[in-house]
C-alpha cells in the first residue's frame, strides 16, 4: 500500500509545519503540500487549516487523523510479518540513542553484530530521551535507548546504573581529597547541558542545594569540559559520557552518589523480528546484562 500521503498527514501534524515535515520525509516541499491537495481534493473537504505561524488540524481533520496512524501501525505490522518471514537474512533495524550511547557502545556492538547478520541493515537516529521513547512507541524505531523514567506505553529493559560525576579544573581538590561534599559546592558555578538538568542531574544539585542562578548550560558534553578546563565554572557529566571525553580537567565522585539508569525501550507488540531480537541480545550480552 502507499501510505505516503498518510505520512505526510501525520508530519504535518507532528512537526506543525509543511516545511519541517517535507524535512522529516525527505522529500521537497512541494511534494507536501502537492500531496495534501489532491487528497483534500479528493475527499472534498480540507483537512488543514494554514496559519501564518502554524498548521492545525480541522474538524474533519481530526477525525481522520487517529485512523490515519492506526493504518500506518499496521502497514508496520505488515513489514514485521514480513521480516519476521525473511528472518535474519535480510531487512533494516532503525535505532534510537542519545549522543553517549552512540559515541561509546554503539560502534562495537554493530560491528559485533554486522559481522554476524551482513544483509541487516542498521539506521540510527540520534534525539533526546522523550524524543527517542515516543518514536518507539509510535513503531518508527525498533528500539530506542534511553533513561528513567519512561512514561511512554514501551517495553522497558534496565540496563546500567551510570554513576555522576564531577568535573572540575584540573588544580582543584576536595576538602576530603577524594569525593565532592557539600562544603566544596559553596559559591561554585556550574556548567550543564539542559537535557540533562531537568532529569538525574537536577536531582543532584538539588540535593546539594545548588541554586539554578548558579547554572549556565552548553550545547554537548566535550563542550562542557573544554569550559571547566577554562575555569569558567564545574561541570556534571555521568560515567559514560565521560568516557571518550578529554581536556585537562579532574573528575571526582560525590560523597552522596547519583545514578541515571540507562534502559532499552521497544514496543510493546508480541511480534518482534528475529533480526532485531538478536541485537536486543547482543546489547545485553555486551553489557553483561541478564
Amino acid at each position: 500500500m502507499n501510505t505516503f500521503v498518510y505520512e505526510t498527514i501525520v508530519s504535518i501534524v507532528e512537526e506543525k509545519s509543511f516545511q519541517r515535515a517535507s524535512e522529516h520525509l525527505n522529500v521537497t516541499a512541494s511534494a507536501v503540500s502537492h500531496a495534501i491537495n489532491q487528497i483534500e481534493k479528493k475527499y472534498g473537504f480540507p483537512i488543514f487549516i494554514r496559519n501564518r505561524s502554524d498548521v492545525v488540524l480541522t474538524s474533519n481533520g481530526q477525525k481522520l487523523y487517529p485512523i490515519l496512524r492506526k493504518i500506518l501501525a499496521e502497514e508496520k505490522e505488515l513489514e514485521k510479518a514480513v521480516q519476521s518471514i525473511q528472518g535474519l537474512e535480510s531487512g533494516i533495524i532503525k535505532i534510537g540513542a542519545f549522543s553517549s550511547v552512540c559515541i561509546n557502545w554503539l560502534p562495537d556492538i554493530l560491528r559485533n553484530y554486522s559481522g554476524h547478520f551482513p544483509n541487516i541493515d542498521i539506521s540510527l537516529t540520534q534525539g533526546n530521551f522523550s524524543e527517542i521513547s515516543q518514536l518507539v512507541e509510535y513503531e518508527e524505531l525498533d528500539i530506542g535507548f534511553t533513561l528513567l523514567p519512561v512514561t511512554n506505553n514501551v517495553k522497558v529493559t534496565e540496563l546500567i546504573k551510570d554513576e555522576i560525576k564531577c568535573v572540575t579544573p584540573s588544580n582543584f581538590k576536595p576538602l576530603n581529597g577524594q569525593t565532592i561534599t557539600q562544603a566544596d559546592l559553596q559559591g561554585l558555578h556550574f556548567i550543564l547541558q539542559k537535557a540533562d538538568y531537568d532529569r538525574d542531574t537536577k536531582e543532584t544539585l538539588d540535593y546539594y542545594d545548588v541554586q539554578p542562578n548558579t547554572i549556565n548550560f552548553s550545547i554537548d558534553d566535550q563542550s562542557i569540559v573544554s569550559m571547566v578546563e577554562a575555569g569558567l565554572g564545574f561541570g556534571i557529566l555521568p560515567d559514560l559520557a565521560l568516557q571518550k571525553l578529554s581536556g585537562d580537567v579532574s573528575v571526582f565522585p560525590f560523597d552522596e552518589p547519583f545514578y541515571r539508569t540507562i534502559s532499552l525501550v521497544q514496543s510493546k507488540n508480541s511480534l518482534i523480528p528475529p533480526a532485531v531480537d538478536a541485537l536486543v541480545q547482543a546489547i545485553k550480552t555486551y553489557l553483561n546484562v541478564a
